[in-house]
């Protein structure tokens, strides 16, 4: 009965009770998780997680990612790294990318094929529109498990470093004229929108994993914003629809109707993605729900102040916060300003005009852009050695150069842990020379 089972389920049993294909099998996927660990966007083990992985890529290509550096890579040092001809390992990385597991742009000359992160990247992907070569019943069933039930990878997502992967972006229509007059261009993601090259969009795949678990809500599915070279290749492979700024404003428009906030890449410059969230559904609202007070998402410059001799208890912008950050309780509106994100929702949700935004005290720090992010990610998470000695990822003095130049550019508490890490004399030299 056992040795019927095992071969029903795909699996080699040896006579011995050996179940060898699984364990070959786990071992590739293994690799592969680990590898999704060097970047500060890991990934914790977990049967879950391994099934996931399991849907998504073949056992053969699971030991052929787990190969792949950290820096965005060609097909002539892919093909080096697995030992096959270019021709071979550009087929290979192009049914990968076909499956958006990787994301293909061009630099002008050369294909450049980068693994993204599980979030915000092919966990993400995988439900961005409807197919039909993955159970994504299913697949949304073990995304569920692995992040809202086990939540190790949330915890360690959300909270597990002080710079954050997301930030909120404050309601324009919600801001004053002081506001607007004093609010930066990148706080807006209106400004976002009307500088990207290229914008694409795609379906929720938050409501949508929820869609096939029984629990979404009405809130508008395909208003999912990706942009730059990201929306690019989502484009080339039908994850999403290439859409001109005026369009993705309507958009942005109709996310402001629906009361969703606006969750984007924690940079300033080149933007990546816009998620227009809804607190019942979206990852990173149920995480300022669980985790508020420390803060799961980048918060906006913003808080919204109340008028209590305006305010009449009438709890509309308690019902419209996404996180519960505000309560009314039979007297005026109250907000935690602990957890609150800054997004305007409640503002806007105010008939009387009781809610009015004001800038934060303390001023809110943003990574300039993605390296920068995922440089200071590296140093708090203390997996800066796997962006600096990765051979593939820093094969040219120019990448070496990239990072080390944001690790001189770090305040000097930063810099002493980068440096702790690394454990080089040769680093902390640098951060000497080139610190005034």
């Amino acid at each position: 009965m056992l040795k019927t089972l095992l071969l029903t389920q795909g699996a080699f049993y040896d006579g011995r009770g050996a179940n060898l294909a699984h364990r070959t099998a786990k071992g590739a996927y293994k690799q592969l998780q680990e590898r999704l660990n060097r970047f500060p966007q890991g990934a914790p083990p977990s049967d879950t997680l391994y099934e996931i992985l399991r849907m998504l890529f073949a056992e053969k290509e699971a030991a052929l990612v787990a190969q792949l550096p950290i820096k965005p890579f060609s097909a002539l040092t892919a093909a080096k790294i697995w030992g096959m001809k270019q021709a071979e390992a550009e087929k290979v990385l192009d049914t990968l990318a076909r499956r958006a597991v990787l994301l293909d742009t061009y630099d002008g000359r050369t294909k450049r094929y980068t693994l993204p992160p599980p979030m915000a990247g092919f966990f993400e992907f995988s439900l961005m529109r409807t197919r039909g070569d993955v159970d994504q019943a299913l697949l949304a069933d073990l995304l569920y498990q692995y992040l809202n039930v086990e939540e190790e990878f949330v915890r360690d997502l959300f909270l597990g470093s002080e710079t954050k992967l997301g930030r909120v972006f404050v309601q324009e229509e919600a801001l004053t004229h002081d506001n607007t007059i004093h609010i930066l261009d990148f706080e807006r993601a209106s400004h976002v929108i009307e500088e990207a090259n290229h914008i694409g969009i795609s379906m929720c795949y938050c409501r949508h994993k929820q869609e096939h678990l029984g629990r979404a809500c009405h809130a508008p599915m395909d208003i999912c914003m990706t942009f730059n070279n990201t929306a690019t290749s989502l484009i080339r492979h039908e994850y999403a629809r290439r859409v001109d700024a005026s369009e993705c404003l309507e958009l942005l428009h109709c996310a402001y109707e629906n009361n969703l906030v606006q969750c984007g890449e924690n940079v300033q410059e080149n933007v990546a993605f816009i998620c227009n969230c809804c607190g019942c559904c979206c990852e990173a609202m149920i995480a300022a729900q669980k985790f508020g007070i420390l803060q799961p998402v980048e918060t906006t410059h913003f808080l919204p102040n109340v008028k209590d001799d305006i305010c009449s208890g009438c709890g509309r912008c308690a019902n419209a916060c996404p996180i519960a950050a505000i309560s009314c309780d039979g007297g005026n509106a109250a907000v935690d300003e602990r957890v609150c994100l800054g997004c305007g929702v409640c503002v806007r949700a105010c008939l009387a005009g009781a809610l009015v935004l004001r800038r934060r005290d303390k001023e809110v720090i943003t990574p300039v852009n993605s390296v920068h992010r995922v440089v200071l990610m590296a140093i708090e998470k203390g997996k800066l050695q796997h962006l600096i000695f990765d051979k593939q990822a820093f094969a040219s003095h120019r990448a070496m150069a990239a990072v080390i130049g944001v690790i001189l550019r770090l305040p000097p508490i930063k810099q002493a842990m980068a440096s702790r890490q690394m454990k080089s004399v040769y680093l902390q030299r640098l951060i000497r020379k080139f610190t005034p």
